[in-house]
This record gives structure tokens, C-alpha cells and sequence, in this order.
């Protein structure tokens, strides 16, 4: 996403009419879902790092799959949105409670980035409903601030690669403790940002009957 792009000339907005369960990039997204935890449940029960390392990897190309899949078919759903970040949570779940499994030391590190990733992040990047844009990779238009920390493409990267990849790599559990730790105090700052910012409530619709 360019981030000088004048929200004018891109299509954020949603359409209602176009809002369905079923398009390619939600059909991506379940697949990439199971087949991810599948290989993180079989990692766990073979006690073999290698599946939970396979478990990860599609995970993460399957998350770039379904967005490219989205934007290309023009199948770009607030419903598909939601969903991906659900399953972006039951994959990541399934990853990190393997890595506690097999590598019992790294659990203190990886408690708190699950609560930051599951609770925190969670709530941020469903917060994009509040608002009539298709997805939160289009939140600039709401605030750049929130866009850049959380869903611009470093955003992304630092928040759901990085810790990872530290583990994996260094097995520094000091060193991820203190990343995930910042990533907690920085989406906590998110989050006040936005309660700043204020969640626009939809007005109550009329109904014929309706007890005022």
C-alpha cells in the first residue's frame, strides 16, 4: 500500500451489496487455517520442530495469499477481513502453544505476546468495523498513526514476524521477553490512541413497533 496514495483514488469504502461469506480469498483463508494447524497439531504429537516450523510458513504465505487473492479478484470484504484476523489468531495459537510444548523455557516470552497478539491486537484490528472502510490496511484514511504502528507493511512485519523469528533463530528468551513487552506497551498505546480517537457508534435503526 502506498501511504501517499490519496484515499480519494482508492477504493477503501465498502460495499454493502458486495458483503459475502463465500468468496476465493475466504475459501484461502480456511484452507491456509486448517492446513496451519494441522502441521502445528502434528509437530506437537511427532515432538518434531520441523512440522511447527512448516505450521508457521503457511501460515504467513498464506495470509499474504489470501489478501493478494482479495485485492486481484476484487473480492475485498469487511466479512473476509474479520475472518482473517480470527484465523490470523487460531494459527498463531496453534504455532506458539506448540513452540511452549516443545520448548518449555520460552514460555514467559511467549505468554505475553500471545496476550498483546490475541487481546490487544485483536481488539485494534477489529476496531476497522467501527468505520465504513473494507479492511484495517485501509485505517490511514481514519488515522495514520494507528495505520503505520499497527497495519502498514513494517507494522506488519515487526509485529507478527520478528518474535518469531527471534525464537526460532537465537532461542533468547531474555530478548523476546523484552520484544514482547514492547509490542504489549506499544499496542497498549494503541488502544488509548484510539479511545482518544472514539469508536462512531451507528444510530439506532427505526422499527415499526419498537418501544421507545
Amino acid at each position: 500500500m502506498d501511504t501517499l496514495a490519496d484515499p480519494r483514488t482508492l477504493d477503501v469504502w465498502t460495499d454493502v451489496e458486495a458483503e459475502r461469506v463465500a468468496t476465493s480469498a475466504t475459501v484461502v483463508t480456511g484452507v491456509r487455517t486448517v492446513v496451519a494447524v494441522a502441521l502445528a497439531g502434528w509437530a506437537a504429537h511427532e515432538q518434531e520442530l520441523s512440522w511447527l516450523v512448516a505450521a508457521l510458513v503457511v501460515y504467513w504465505v498464506g495470509d499474504m495469499l489470501d489478501g493478494f487473492v482479495a485485492r486481484v479478484r476484487g473480492c475485498e470484504t469487511r466479512i473476509g477481513a474479520a475472518l482473517d484476523i480470527l484465523c490470523d489468531r487460531f494459527c498463531a495459537a496453534a504455532f506458539y502453544i506448540g513452540l511452549m510444548w516443545l520448548e518449555p523455557d520460552y514460555t514467559p516470552a511467549i505468554l505475553i505476546y500471545l496476550a498483546e497478539f490475541m487481546v490487544v491486537d485483536c481488539f485494534l484490528s477489529l476496531a476497522f468495523l467501527a468505520w465504513p472502510i473494507r479492511s484495517p490496511n485501509y485505517f490511514f484514511v481514519v488515522d495514520r498513526p494507528l495505520w503505520l504502528w499497527n497495519w502498514s507493511k513494517p507494522g506488519k512485519a515487526v509485529n507478527s514476524s520478528l518474535f518469531a523469528v527471534l525464537l526460532l533463530v537465537t532461542g533468547w528468551v531474555e530478548v523476546g521477553v523484552v520484544i514482547a513487552t514492547a509490542l504489549l506497551v506499544l499496542k497498549c498505546a494503541g488502544l488509548v490512541r484510539l479511545g482518544r480517537l472514539g469508536l462512531p457508534v451507528p444510530a439506532q435503526p427505526e422499527q415499526p413497533g419498537a418501544i421507545r
